[in-house]
């Protein structure tokens, strides 16, 4: 996959791909994360954080996916590579089907495309501002858009301790974890989505629609 990095681009084979979840820092916001799924049919993880394996191929640099029926949805989420051994920080959707994931969250987990931005930052450059690093998700629902994720890096674990406990080995990637859904987790039909570092006025971004097929008896 192709990249641009500060110092030019980059192409990397990604050959591992790591979905963690219950990522959130504070248990009060992960309990609210568990419930707000539990709303829509979820059972509740086993513990806390988890890493679900992926196909690497569901990663997808494109500003269109197409899903199967209706009821996926997208979290903006930080997303580290390791390759040619360094660390990088990106950005990912996690878009995931909901009515699948009421079954088996990590069947849900491998239904659907993982769109990624094209743009990476050394971990380097940022390990001791991470936390001041923001996310943000605006989707677009009846033709109108509004902020559906916005938050601060310190509402999820500690990227490095992330890193550290799943081993995440040369050539993977890991999607990081996402936050609170303003009005719970939903349907959109677009998805924008940004990471940006206050510090180094800088930022990554990512926009893609959805294109519903039909499911078929």
């Amino acid at each position: 996959m192709y990249f641009e990095t500060p110092t030019g681009p980059v192409t990397f084979e990604l050959n591992h791909l790591v979905v963690a979840g219950w990522t959130g820092r504070a248990q009060d916001k992960v309990q609210h994360h568990i419930d707000e799924l539990a709303a829509i049919g979820v059972a509740p993880p086993s513990q806390v954080p988890l890493f679900y394996r992926t196909a690497a191929n569901l990663l997808q640099q494109s500003d269109r996916i197409e899903v199967l029926g209706s009821g996926t949805s997208g979290e903006v989420e930080p997303m580290v590579i390791h390759a040619k051994g360094t660390l990088w920080l990106g950005l990912g959707s996690d878009h995931t089907d909901r009515p699948l994931e009421a079954h088996s969250v990590a069947a849900s987990k491998q239904a659907c495309a993982k769109p990624i931005a094209s743009a990476l930052w050394p971990l380097e450059e940022i390990k001791d501002h991470l936390d001041q690093l923001e996310l943000h998700c605006d989707i677009r629902e009846n033709g109108a858009w509004s902020t559906y994720q916005t938050g601060p890096m310190s509402s999820i674990r500690p990227l490095t301790e992330l890193i550290t406990a799943c081993n995440l080995p040369e050539g993977g990637a890991m999607l990081c974890g996402t936050l609170s859904a303003i009005g719970g987790v939903r349907e959109g039909e677009a998805y924008r989505m940004r990471l940006t570092d206050p510090i180094l006025k800088r930022e990554i971004t990512l926009e893609y629609t959805i294109e519903t097929l039909p499911v078929i008896a």
